[in-house]
């Protein structure tokens, strides 16, 4: 499902957008706004994890074999 809304940006970040999409970057205007929130959105989840990590790390041998797993199977972004 998907909702539309209605935004406001600065003239310098919608042409920045129209040259990613005259470059063939992105398919549209929403799909570029989506692709940078889904991005933040992924940064936000990296963040707190590492906030985890760094918190707890050396107190649960379960979070290194995560950070094992997790290293060696990165994330496709081409996926999301």
């Amino acid at each position: 499902m998907t909702i539309q809304i209605a935004i406001r940006l600065p003239d310098e970040l919608v042409a920045y957008i129209d040259s990613h999409i005259a470059a063939g970057d992105a398919t549209s205007r929403a799909d570029m706004v989506t692709r940078a929130l889904e991005h933040e959105r992924r940064h936000d989840v990296e963040k707190r994890d590492a906030e985890i990590y760094a918190q707890h790390g050396d107190q649960d041998p379960e979070l290194d074999a995560w950070v094992t797993w997790t290293a060696a199977h990165p994330i496709n972004v081409d996926e999301d």
